[in-house]
């Protein structure tokens, strides 16, 4: 059966557009899939462990020559990585935080790239479809006064398909923060739209994954 991996970033949860936009694309994929599995990872909840020496030294050694440090550096390693083979489609919640991913993201994606395994000449789970969620406090878009702050979704875009292969769709609700900041009170309707489309456009791409497994 087919397998979503699932994935928020966010440090909040009442009041989060990216977790209410991933979970859009969650319920539409398992309508589609009802007997589907879902693994979950809160990364807020439940950390990454930062990439650390062993785990990195672990990754060149075969298993009888890794340390017992190394080796239970590795097993975390290999556990998200395994999660993230087994996967057909994948959605991870990413808002912006200081104009990039937040830290505990970005050791996820730390973890799960691995030379020789996930990346390099053979990328094990090459052709995944990955839907991003990027929610941002204001604007960061082309054409902006800070599009050129934007370090999420240009990292994110290079880092899954040039390091992992993964086929990657974005989803980008904007002014998050309109209804909260006085600053952008003009944009609250400009923010009620953009989150709007991003749940269609969620439950879009998380329908075009379910009919690609089913192809």
């Amino acid at each position: 059966m087919p397998t979503l991996l699932h994935i928020d970033s966010s440090a909040r949860h009442e009041g989060s557009v990216s977790r209410e936009v991933s979970a859009t694309f969650r319920a539409e994929w398992e309508a589609a899939n009802p007997g589907g599995t879902v693994i979950y990872r809160d990364l807020a909840l439940t950390e990454v462990p930062h990439l650390s020496e062993a785990a990195i030294v672990a990754g060149f050694l075969p298993a009888e020559k890794r340390s017992a440090e190394q080796q239970a550096a590795h097993a975390v390693r290999d556990q998200l990585i395994s999660e993230l083979e087994q996967a057909d489609a994948v959605v991870i919640g990413a808002p912006m935080y200081n104009f990039t991913v937040p830290s505990s993201l970005k050791a996820w994606i730390d973890q799960v790239v691995l030379f020789g395994r996930t990346a390099g000449a053979e990328q094990s789970a090459a052709g995944t479809p990955v839907t991003v969620v990027s929610s941002r406090g204001g604007s960061y878009a082309e054409g902006s006064p800070r599009a050129s702050f934007e370090f999420a979704t240009n990292y994110l875009e290079k880092v899954l398909t040039e390091l992992l292969g993964l086929e990657v769709s974005l989803v980008v609700p904007e002014f998050t923060m309109a209804g909260v900041n006085p600053a952008l009170a003009d944009f609250v309707e400009t923010a009620e739209a953009s989150k709007a489309k991003a749940h269609q456009d969620a439950a879009a791409f998380a329908k075009a994954s379910a009919d690609r497994v089913a192809a």
